[in-house]
């Protein structure tokens, strides 16, 4: 069981971050908030016809819990969608990608707060450890600069981003119980009716840009990888393992995305970038062998 959430997480790191990737390509060839609309719009598009029979014979289900999973897939999708790409205009993917190692604080944050989920001492040190990392990211390693309140704008949508992403991991405990392609097509509904008023306002500002040839290979590739594929094996590696142990697999993140920045973006990688992934990956280490000792002692 564990080799398989491994496995399906894993991929999901190497999908999300691929997402940073195609985010910082997307600049100039489609606005933010159009491609956020697009990703949710077609997922949701492919899932009711690939789905629609599962999706019929979950629908009582569903039908219940329908406000809570529209809620879910504002702030799992479609807020942390805007704000990641968005901030993708003001800071570089490597950043982007590090940064999202902080999800796991919120995740372990939220599900204590709100399900008093029990946290071991090594959990908190690894959590701890990783969200020193993302502070150095955020400060481009000049973490003096948090006295003053100076960073940059960009890395600090991201930090809104993984508060939102960490609330929904915790609260993903309380799904109902259906067809995977039946709950992402409740949440792909909330997200693209969320992202309808995102897109009129960057209309409003004069910021809409309609997708070129490029654009449009970006919206696939988002709606494909990261969107219908990362999302599924997201949802059952939480559902094997659990919430906590899930989110910090996050972590993982800064080594594709630093990876993938570097072969295809070009970016520079910064003596700050190498400190803050071994802060990150080592508290992944640690937070998830405690983990497994505890789990390992559950009946």
């Amino acid at each position: 069981m564990h080799r398989n959430a491994y496995l399906l997480l894993l991929l999901t790191m190497l999908f999300w971050a691929g997402n940073a990737i195609a985010g910082k390509l997307a600049v100039g060839h489609v606005s933010p908030m159009i491609l956020t609309a697009s990703r949710w719009g077609f997922t949701l598009a492919i899932l009711a016809v690939v789905g629609r029979r599962q999706l019929a014979a979950d629908w009582p289900v569903i039908r219940q819990r329908i406000w809570f999973l529209l809620l879910m897939g504002m702030l799992g999708f479609t807020i942390f969608s805007v704000a990641m790409y968005c901030a993708l205009l003001y800071t570089t993917a490597t950043n982007v990608s590090i940064e999202q190692g902080g999800m796991p604080l919120f995740v372990f944050a939220m599900s204590f707060v709100l399900f008093r989920t029990r946290t071991t001492a090594a959990q908190i040190v690894g959590f701890a450890l990783s969200f020193v990392g993302v502070i150095v990211t955020a400060t481009h390693g000049e973490i003096e600069r948090l006295v003053h309140l100076d960073m940059n704008f960009g890395d600090a949508l991201m930090l809104l981003a993984i508060l939102t992403y960490g609330i929904y991991t915790a609260a993903l405990r309380h799904k109902p119980q259906v067809h995977w392609m039946s709950l992402m097509a409740a949440l792909c509904l909330g997200a693209f009716l969320s992202a309808i008023p995102f897109v009129f306002a960057e209309a409003q500002a004069g910021a809409t840009i309609l997708p070129d040839a490029r654009g449009w290979a970006i919206i696939a590739y988002v709606v494909l990888f990261p969107s219908l594929i990362a999302q599924a094996f997201y949802i059952r590696g939480v559902e094997l393992i659990g919430a906590n142990r899930a989110g910090l697999f996050i972590n993982f993140l800064p080594l594709w995305g630093a990876l993938l920045a570097v072969l295809i973006l070009g970016e520079d990688f910064q003596p700050y970038h190498a400190v803050a992934m071994v802060l990150v990956l080592g508290g992944v280490l640690i937070a998830e062998y405690s983990g497994r000792k505890v789990a390992a002692l559950q009946p």
